[in-house]
């Protein structure tokens, strides 16, 4: 079993039209979620995939799963000659975000759009690099998605995913495991209301392809350079694959 066969609420719909509802609901309350669930944390993820991208130098970065523009305003700030699209299935998340990009006078570099990477309407080449931070989980097809992330990036261009992962250490794992499956749902079910959103998370963690297996899926999809790089004692990985020229 992979996050592909995990859906959100467990109903005969599509996963995207599952996640697509779940970010929906929980939209309000998203980034007050993630600050408390990650101890804050998620910023230096974010950070460190940031610093990744600015060595490329790049023009126009699509990131995909953009949610509230966390990730696509911290490139912006980075990378100052850049151009960002943002593109998210959630229009509740993507309205929070339009608002959180004009609050911080970005809205002339950062465009944000709702777009399901399965059926982009994005064009052919179009982009230097290509984001994911904490989505590829909830995509429906992995290997698709990645089939067309490689379509949307020119030839050279890079794509870096950022993710939520499992630890490997014996010491850490136990009290992870306690904190994922026990706490989380909890916290989740009193903040947001959803009673299945922070269910679902730790199990699409512990079901997504990681380390050598993602990057394989990488691979299948045309990608080449392809490495993983694990942060926080394994519980967020940062993998980075190039579009070959």
């Amino acid at each position: 079993m992979t996050a592909e066969d995990i859906n959100p609420y467990n109903d005969k719909r599509t996963k995207t039209d599952q996640v697509r509802e779940m970010f929906d609901n929980i939209a309000p309350a998203y980034d007050r979620l993630n600050r408390t669930m990650s101890f804050g944390l998620d910023r230096s993820w974010r950070r460190k995939a940031v610093n990744t991208v600015t060595l490329e130098k790049p023009r126009h970065i699509v990131d995909i799963a953009t949610g509230t523009g966390d990730f696509a305003i911290s490139l912006a700030r980075h990378i100052p000659d850049a151009k960002i699209t943002g593109v998210d299935l959630s229009e509740n998340m993507v309205e929070i975000g339009r608002r959180k990009v004009a609050d911080a006078g970005l809205a002339d570099r950062i465009t944000m759009m709702v777009d399901d990477v399965l059926d982009s309407q994005l064009p052919a080449g179009c982009a230097d690099v290509v984001t994911v931070a904490f989505g590829v989980r909830n995509f429906e097809h992995l290997l698709d998605a990645y089939v067309r992330i490689h379509d949307i990036l020119r030839p050279g261009g890079m794509l870096c995913v950022i993710e939520l992962s499992t630890p490997t250490s014996r010491l850490v794992k136990p009290f992870y495991n306690l904190y994922t499956r026990q706490i989380i749902p909890l916290m989740g079910r009193k903040i947001s209301k959803d009673n299945r959103a922070y269910s679902y998370l730790p199990e699409s963690i512990a079901a997504v392809q990681q380390g050598d297996e993602m990057l394989g899926v990488m691979r299948s999809a045309g990608f080449t350079h392809t490495l993983f790089r694990r942060l926080t004692f394994g519980v967020c990985t940062i993998y980075i694959a190039k579009r070959p020229e």
